[in-house]
């Protein structure tokens, strides 16, 4: 699967902005979710520069593989690969038997939308506020344009770049939490 969005970095003013957009365009309410990020590197993800994430929320521990797709536009697109992990415990003790290292973790509240043909979630991460539009790159076109959000900043870091820039090196690990 490919993984196609675009996301922004919001001031407080264009978060309220968004959240009224929102809700006066009707978008669907998903859900809201407290998130803790763990990546972890080595062998061949560090090789290949991949990732291997496994993000906890209060139901449920999805395990994520991640490979950027390099492209010229404001638009991330990467390789991405889920499932949801019924054991949590025994998924950390796998991911060490094959070699792989805690290298970051990210604390986010995430508040998903459904808008048309695109998912829309706002994250506040103890860095600052973001949103994200995924979809196809028509669809983030046409949802940035009803919505009003042509002029947000778009932000190329990811969120674990932007752990390792503003977050704590605790050892060997990089971490943003609230």
């Amino acid at each position: 699967m490919i993984e196609i969005e675009k996301k922004y970095r919001l001031s407080a003013e264009q978060k309220n902005f968004a959240l009224n957009a929102l809700k006066e365009f009707g978008a669907e309410f998903v859900r809201e979710e407290r998130e803790e990020n763990i990546l972890y590197r080595g062998g061949i993800l560090t090789q290949t520069n991949a990732v291997l994430r496994v993000r906890k929320t209060q139901d449920r521990t999805i395990l994520t593989y991640k490979k950027r797709i390099q492209n010229e536009f404001s638009i991330k697109q990467q390789i991405e690969h889920e499932t949801e992990i019924s054991d949590a415990e025994e998924l950390k003790k796998i991911i060490a038997n094959l070699g792989f290292v805690k290298s970051l973790v990210y604390e986010k509240r995430r508040k998903t939308w459904n808008f048309r043909d695109v998912e829309i979630v706002l994250d506040e991460l103890p860095f600052g506020e973001f949103m994200e539009i995924e979809g196809a790159i028509t669809a983030i076109a046409e949802a940035e344009m009803i919505l009003g959000f042509e002029d947000f900043e778009t932000e190329h870091a990811t969120y674990p770049t932007l752990t390792m820039q503003f977050g704590k090196k605790i050892g060997e690990v990089f971490e943003a939490r609230f």
